[in-house]
């Protein structure tokens, strides 16, 4: 009989629930729009997280990319002052450039020879044409070309 009365019980709620859902009043324009509005709004929403997160990743992509670029010039820019100092070592070694000896000739071979960067071998050429011109300015002259070729 408990079973009968709970499956009575069981038969009457669904039942009701059915005659609620079948006779339920068709929204108004006025829910319509609303609800309309509600699933826009939602939308937007959707549409704006997507856009910040995507903004955000662009953002973290550039970021990481300027890094990139900066550790790359940086060490570029050390090879070069590197290749400057082998060159200034190798007049050096070579006794092309000592107090006594200032071998123009050499030494601008050497320049337009070397893995240097084309504009710092147009500076480096001036510098030693500068030298030749005006012998006395040797040492600040010297000065200028090491500075130049460490990068500094």
């Amino acid at each position: 009989m408990s079973r009968t009365i709970v499956l009575g019980v069981v038969v009457a709620a669904i039942g009701a629930g059915i005659y609620y859902y079948l006779n339920q009043p068709e929204p108004t324009p006025a829910e319509r729009l609303q609800s309309a509005a509600q699933d826009a709004g939602d939308a937007v929403s959707d549409a704006v997280e997507s856009v910040t997160e995507q903004a955000s990743d662009a953002t973290d992509q550039a970021g990481q990319a300027a890094t990139d670029l900066a550790n790359q010039a940086g060490e570029e820019v050390a090879a070069l002052a590197e290749q400057g100092q082998d060159l200034l070592n190798s007049w050096i070694e070579e006794g092309t450039l000592t107090v006594q000896n200032f071998d123009y000739d050499a030494m601008v071979a050497s320049v337009q020879n070397s893995a240097l960067a084309q504009d710092m071998k147009t500076k480096a050429i001036s510098i030693l044409d500068e030298i030749k011109a005006s012998p006395e300015l040797f040492a600040a002259k010297l000065q200028e070309l090491q500075a130049l070729l460490q990068g500094q």
